[in-house]
């Protein structure tokens, strides 16, 4: 399930690079990204963010979630 909603948002972004033509791999999620990818509320996807399980940047007022980081921890959870 999980699995769907990321190659789903995976393959929204490289379309949309190849329109662009811009060989660039996406190496963060946004939090309404995760929201999205684990079907949670937003103060939910915001609380386990900050909870420290996976590594984020605060850039400005946005967070950016590490994809790597978080793909790695979904798997421990599934």
């Amino acid at each position: 399930m999980f699995e769907e909603k990321i190659a789903a948002l995976n393959e929204q972004y490289e379309e949309k690079m190849a329109v662009e033509n811009k060989p660039f791999e996406k190496r963060t999620y946004t939090v309404v990204e995760i929201q999205d990818i684990l079907s949670i509320s937003k103060p939910s996807a915001y609380n386990l963010v900050k909870s420290g399980l996976f590594r984020y940047v605060r850039i400005g007022g946005s967070i950016r979630v590490s994809k790597k980081s978080f793909d790695e921890w979904l798997d421990q959870q599934l």
